[in-house]
């Protein structure tokens, strides 16, 4: 190899490595944030239902279906992403959820509801000067960026996906 292409190739396994490190940052964030979420609901399911009713998009029944497999969802998608296991699906999943999580704020707000998300186990009816949905909404839309970042190049650091893909 000549001395401009061992530079070349050194520079592109630093950029590697550096996105290698990103992609783990970006999976363990998540990881906490689904993880976080889903714990403080699966421990209320009956405040989880709750929550989801309060957005007013769903009769009782799909509600209730909603506010208890939600929860479950989450921690399953916070511990693959731990894992590094099934990472670009459970990134794809995640940024799926992101994107209905920030239309159903979007809904509230545009149709006047004073909720709180509840997305993190806390939520219902707040006064109207207690609102945040557009922090909510950014909030969420920077999670989609990440679930985005990961299911474009779910390669990272610590994974069980690359130890799987070596072993085969």
């Amino acid at each position: 190899m000549t001395p401009p292409d061992l530079q070349r190739s050194r520079t592109a396994r630093s950029r590697t490595g550096v996105a290698d490190l990103v992609g783990l940052a970006l999976r363990l964030g998540l990881a906490g944030v689904l993880g976080y979420a889903g714990w403080t609901k699966v421990v209320d399911l009956t405040g989880s239902v709750q929550n989801v009713l309060a957005y007013e998009l769903f009769s009782y029944e799909i509600a209730r279906a909603v506010g208890v497999l939600l929860p479950v969802l989450e921690l399953a998608l916070a511990l693959l992403l731990l894992l590094g296991l099934l990472t670009r699906a459970s990134a794809t999943v995640t940024a799926v959820l992101m994107v209905v999580f920030v239309a159903g704020i979007a809904s509230a707000w545009a149709r006047g509801l004073s909720i709180d998300c509840g997305c993190f186990g806390t939520g219902g009816p707040v006064a109207p000067e207690d609102t945040t949905y557009l922090t909510e909404m950014l909030r969420d839309l920077g999670f989609l960026a990440m679930a985005l970042w990961l299911a474009v190049r779910p390669r990272s650091l610590y994974s069980l996906d690359s130890r799987l893909q070596k072993g085969s």
